[in-house]
C-alpha cells in the first residue's frame, strides 16, 4: 500500500505555536485547509487561505461553540479506509471528502485548573469534546490518516509532506500512539480534578465511589519531567515523572536555584528530608545520608539547628543532603561552607540573597551544591505511596501525618519530665523516617545516634547507642516497633538513657515494662507502629 497523498487537512488548535509555519507549507503544496473559529481567524490573519468547516458541513457552530466538528462529513473523511470500495462509494454518494491530515490540540484543561480562580463550571467548559474525538478517529485510522497533536511534531511532518506530499506509515504509527497517550492523559487529568472537587458525594455504604483512595481500578498519568543520568547505579536508566499540578511545596515543584542536575539518589534523599522537616514545628534541620537521617535538630534558630544537626554525626554528614523547614539565612550559609563540610543538595522553603551568594560562590560549592526552593511549607496532606513489584504495584497511605500524642500512655511507675517529653516527641518524629528496624537516641531535640535497617532490634539498639556514645547519658531512646525482649532495656539503662518511647504491643510488654521500672526509666506506649521498609 502506497502512502496516501494528502490533499486536505483539518486544523483546529488551542496552542497556536508554529501553526502558521506548517499551514504555509501545506498551502504551498496546494493542500486545502479546513478550520474552525479561533484557529480559522488566526490562520487568515497570517495570510493562509482557509475553508470554514461550517461551509463544508452546512451546519454553523452552535451551543456556544460546543458543537463544531461532530459531523459525519468530518469524521467520515477522517475514518474512511481508502482501500475499501464500499466506504469510498459511501463517501461519494454522501459528498464526504477525504481528510488525510488533522492537526489538532486540545482545550487547555490543565492550564485552566491550575488557575487560582478556577471554578467547576469554568473547568467543565474547558473539557474538549470534538478535539479528542477527531484525534482518536484519526489515530484509529492511522493507515490512511496522519494525526498531529503537538507543535513538536510539526517539523518532521512538514519535512515529509514537502518531499513526498504524504507521510510514511512508520511516522503515522508513531503519531497515532502519541495521540492515544495524549487523550488518555487528558481524560486522566479531568478525572483527577473531579476527584479533588468531591464531584460525587460519599455514599453511606461501602461501595466504591470516585473518591475512594484505593479504587478498584487505579489509573496513573504522569509526564516525564527530566531524564536522569542514571538510577541508583550507573548501569540503571532512570527518569523523573511529574503528576499533573503537584503541590506547590513538593519536591517535584521545587525550583532549582543552583548546582548540577539532581541524581536519582539525590531526589530520594531530598524527599526524605522534606517530609521529615514538615513534621517538625520549630526551626529544624535534618541531615540525610543513604535515605536515613544521620543528623537532625530542632532549635530556636535555624543556625543553631544546623549546628546541632551536624554535631550528631559530623563524619557521616559529609556529602549528605539537607532539609530545612525555615529560610536558609546568611549566618547559616557561613556555617555550612566551613572547611570540614560539604553537602550534595539542600531543600528549604527559601534562601536569603546573602545565603545564595555564599553557597554559590565559594570554590568547593560553586556550581556543585544543588539548592532546591519549595516556597512556604504546608501541613502534610495524606498522600499515597506507590511501589513497584513484579507484575504490579503496592499502594498504601503514606506515613506522613503528624503523630496523635493524645493517644500516648505512660506505662511505667516513673513519668518523664517536661524536658524529656520534648525530646520524646522529637525522637518519635525522627524514628519514623529511619529504615526498620529503627532505633534513635536523642537529647536536647537533637539526634545523636541511630540504628537503621537492622535485622534484629537489639543490633539497632547497640548501633544507636554506640553512635551516640557519651551523648546517650540523659538522652531518650525511640523504637519504631515494640521490643520483643527486655534485653534492649538493659542496654539502654547501662548507657544512661533517661526515657523510652515505643509502640507497645509485644507479648512480652509486661517484661519490658518491669525492666524499665527496675531501672527507673519512664516509658511511653504510643500505640502506633512506624515500620519503614
Amino acid at each position: 500500500m502506497s502512502d496516501p497523498e494528502i490533499e486536505r487537512a483539518l486544523i483546529s488548535v488551542s496552542d497556536k505555536e508554529g501553526i502558521i509555519e506548517i499551514a504555509r507549507i501545506l498551502q504551498d503544496r496546494k493542500i486545502e485547509i479546513l478550520s474552525t473559529g479561533g484557529t480559522q481567524n488566526y490562520l487568515e490573519k497570517g495570510a493562509i487561505k482557509v475553508r470554514d468547516i461550517a461551509s463544508y458541513t452546512g451546519f454553523p457552530e452552535m451551543m456556544s461553540g460546543r458543537l463544531k466538528t461532530l459531523h459525519p462529513l468530518v469524521h467520515g473523511g477522517i475514518l474512511c479506509r481508502h482501500d475499501m470500495p464500499d466506504e469510498l462509494e459511501s463517501m461519494q454518494s454522501h459528498g464526504i471528502l477525504k481528510i488525510p491530515l488533522i492537526i489538532v490540540n486540545l482545550y487547555p484543561f490543565e492550564q485552566t485548573i491550575a488557575r487560582e480562580d478556577v471554578t467547576l463550571p469554568l473547568a467543565i467548559e474547558n473539557i474538549d469534546i470534538g478535539g479528542p474525538t477527531m484525534i482518536r478517529a484519526a489515530a484509529k485510522n492511522y493507515r490512511f490518516t496522519t494525526v498531529v497533536t503537538d507543535p513538536d511534531q510539526y517539523a518532521e511532518v512538514a519535512e515529509q509532506i514537502q518531499k513526498h506530499g504524504a507521510t510514511t506509515l512508520s511516522l503515522r504509527k508513531k503519531l497515532a500512539l502519541d495521540a492515544f497517550k495524549k487523550t488518555a492523559h487528558y481524560d486522566r487529568a479531568i478525572a483527577d480534578f473531579l476527584l479533588k472537587q468531591d464531584f460525587l458525594p460519599v455514599e453511606n455504604d461501602s461501595s466504591t465511589h470516585l473518591g475512594d483512595p484505593l479504587p478498584e481500578k487505579l489509573e496513573i498519568s504522569l509526564t516525564r519531567k527530566q531524564q536522569l543520568r542514571y538510577g541508583e547505579n550507573p548501569h540503571q536508566q532512570a527518569a523523573l515523572y511529574e503528576r499533573s499540578h503537584p503541590e506547590s511545596d513538593s519536591l517535584v515543584a521545587a525550583k532549582k536555584l543552583n548546582g548540577k542536575e539532581l541524581s536519582y539518589n539525590n531526589l530520594l534523599d531530598l524527599e526524605s528530608g522534606l517530609q521529615m522537616v514538615k513534621l517538625l514545628s520549630e526551626p529544624s534541620v535534618v541531615v540525610i545520608k543513604h535515605n536515613n537521617p544521620c543528623g537532625a535538630s530542632s532549635q530556636s534558630t535555624i543556625r543553631e539547628a544546623a549546628e546541632y544537626a551536624f554535631a550528631g554525626d559530623p563524619e557521616s554528614a559529609f556529602g549528605s543532603v539537607l532539609g530545612f523547614n525555615a529560610e536558609v539565612d546568611g549566618e547559616t550559609a557561613e556555617f555550612l561552607v566551613g572547611p570540614d563540610k560539604f553537602v550534595e543538595a539542600i531543600i528549604a522553603p527559601s534562601f536569603s540573597p546573602e545565603a545564595i551568594d555564599i553557597l554559590t560562590t565559594r570554590p568547593k560549592w560553586k556550581n556543585n551544591v544543588r539548592l532546591m526552593q519549595t516556597g512556604p511549607l504546608q501541613s502534610n496532606r495524606l498522600m499515597q505511596d506507590l511501589r513497584s513489584i513484579s507484575g504490579g504495584l503496592l499502594v498504601q497511605d503514606a506515613d506522613n501525618l503528624a503523630s496523635e500524642g493524645n493517644k500516648w500512655e505512660v506505662v511505667t511507675e516513673n513519668h518523664p519530665d517536661s524536658v524529656a517529653m520534648d525530646d520524646l516527641r522529637f525522637a518519635w518524629t525522627i524514628v519514623r523516617q529511619v529504615k526498620s528496624n529503627a532505633i534513635v537516641v536523642a537529647k536536647d531535640k537533637t539526634l545523636w545516634g541511630s540504628g537503621a535497617g537492622q535485622m534484629s532490634r537489639i543490633d539497632a539498639v547497640e548501633i544507636a547507642l554506640r553512635k551516640a556514645s557519651k551523648n546517650s547519658l540523659g538522652a531518650i531512646l525511640a523504637s519504631d516497633a515494640f521490643f520483643p525482649f527486655a534485653d534492649s532495656i538493659a542496654q539502654a539503662a547501662k548507657a544512661g538513657i533517661k526515657a523510652i518511647i515505643q509502640p507497645g504491643g509485644s507479648r512480652r510488654d509486661a517484661e519490658v515494662i518491669a525492666a524499665c521500672n527496675t531501672n527507673r526509666i519512664p516509658m511511653i506506649f504510643t500505640g502506633t507502629r512506624h515500620f519503614k521498609h
